[in-house]
This record gives C-alpha cells, structure tokens and sequence, in this order.
C-alpha cells in the first residue's frame, strides 16, 4: 500500500498554486531543493509525471490536474480532522491590501464576519494604491489585494461605475472651467479628464494633493467635483444628478488576487467574504439602493 503525504501534498499544491519552485519555497519557508525533492518523491511514488517542465513556466500535466483536486480534499479533511479532534482553533495573520477608496463598506463587515469564525487571526488592512499593490503582491508582501481596475483581471468580484460625486446640494458641477479635486496618482484621473477632453469641457485643480482628506473636504465645501467609484462614496458627500451635463467616466472593475488554496483556510473564507460583499454592494447600486447604508450582515 502506497501513502500520501500531507506534508508533499502540500508542497506540491503550492507549487501548482503559485506557478513555481521557488515562490512555493519562499511561501513554505523550505529551500528550493527540499521542495524539488518532496515533487519528486511524490512522481516516483505515483509512477508519473505531475508537471510539464519543458517550458519556462512549470505547468501540471494531465496527472497533476487529477491529483490537485484530490490533494486540496486530502489537505482540508486533515487540517479539518486535527482542528477538531485537538479542539485548537485556527490561527495565523493575513495581511489584506486594498486602496482607500473601497475600504467602505465593505470592510468593516467582513473583518468582524471573519473574526466570528476566526477569532484568532489577525488581519493587517494596508492602504495603497492599485499600482503599487499589484507589484508588491508579486513580491510577495500581501497573501490577498482587492484592486480597483479599468479591465478585468484575477478574480473580478463586481464591476460599478465611476460617477461624479459632490457636495449634496451643490452647483460647483455647473461652473466652468469645472474644478476638480483629484489625487495626482489615483487611476481615476486619467480616465475622468480624458472624458471632460473628449466632450470639450475646460477644467482647472481646485487642489493638487495625494490626500484623500483633503480631497473630501474640498468637495464636501462645494469646491470642486470629483471621481469615485458608485457606493463607496463618505455619507458627507453625494453622487452628483447631473442630468447628462457631465461625461460618463466609464465602468470599474474591483479585482481580488491570492485566493488560492495554499494560503489556508482563512484566506479563502476572506476572500469568500470579500465576494458576497462586493456582489451584494454591486447588486444594490443596480436597484438604486444606498450601499453605504446596506452592507452585508
């Protein structure tokens, strides 16, 4: 009788997971030939090849597909086992980025959803912008980032519509040349002057800063207009009823990566958490509903 290892079987996921030796290695803390010995015990027990190296990327060939989803099953009911049997519950840290302006409101619903089922896990929230998250999760620096994105890419969670946000009440998105507060490097910029271009609609700064406070503020006092994301917009500010005055911006796309198996249990109850929030706020805003005032409970 021939016998898995829960051990190489978890190598062997990570390896599938994260596209190669040596990202697997740095994630499982082993050295790159612990991890090549481990998928090479593993082909010899099971007398055929997991993956097609005949590229620069390593890919899993016909066996390998088999043997993942039997090897995700073999790993959970271990680790489900063990919990259960040695009443530990789990535990680790997960570290989340996601830029400023999706924090809310989602997230604060799903940290506390999560620390129901998992009271031991931290959750390091980090805030920066889409361009700089998605090189540092390819370093390695986040186990899962949301982004905000003009195309589809990873696990797309909703697509929502960049609209025009003022102060309530305000007449600033009547005036010309228009006065915009946008961050120098926030990715809706590009796109919301390019609209006001194309339509021929002079603008000038109202504020030139990377502060999203300052930001607020300025639109919040009815000095300027600008550009956010459907929903996500603070109660002190409101989506601007410009009856076709003012450009369509375009849609959003709000994208996950680093859901992936290999990450534990926790991370992917996260992100199963950050898919029905997103797809619940995305379904409120097509029926004309507040997601500021309806997350998910």
């Amino acid at each position: 009788m021939r016998n898995l290892d829960v051990t190489t079987l978890r190598s062997f996921m990570a390896v599938a997971d994260l596209g190669g030796v040596t990202k697997a290695a740095g994630f499982l803390n082993l050295t790159q030939s612990a991890v090549s010995m481990q998928l090479k015990r593993l082909e010899d027990l099971l007398g055929v090849s997991l993956f097609d190296r005949t590229g620069r990327k390593i890919l899993l060939t016909a066996s390998g597909e088999q043997l993942l989803g039997y090897a995700r099953r073999i790993v959970a009911l271990n680790d489900e086992a063990v919990r259960r049997l040695s009443d530990d519950e789990f535990e680790g840290e997960i570290s989340l980025g996601i830029p400023h302006d999706i924090l809310y409101p989602a997230i604060p619903t799903v940290l506390k959803q999560l620390r129901a089922t998992y009271p031991r896990v931290k959750v390091n929230v980090i805030n920066n912008n889409t361009h700089q998250l998605l090189p540092d999760f390819e370093k390695g620096e986040y186990d899962l980032i949301v982004t905000t994105e003009p195309h589809q890419n990873g696990d797309t969670l909703c697509t929502l519509p960049l609209v025009w946000i003022g102060a309530p009440g305000g007449a600033t998105w009547r005036r010309r040349p228009l006065r915009i507060a946008q961050g120098r490097k926030c990715s809706f910029r590009a796109r919301m002057l390019d609209s006001l271009t194309r339509d021929g609609i002079d603008w000038e700064n109202a504020v030139d800063t990377e502060s999203d406070r300052s930001i607020e503020v300025t639109v919040a006092a009815d000095m300027a207009v600008c550009a956010m994301i459907e929903g996500t917009e603070p109660a002190q500010l409101e989506v601007v009823d410009h009856g076709g005055a003012l450009p369509d911006i375009g849609l959003q796309f709000i994208n996950m990566y680093g859901a992936d198996a290999v990450k534990g249990e926790a991370v992917l109850a996260l992100a199963d958490l950050l898919r029905q929030s997103f797809a619940s706020i995305s379904a409120q805003t097509k029926k004309g509903d507040s997601p500021r005032l309806k997350t998910v409970s």
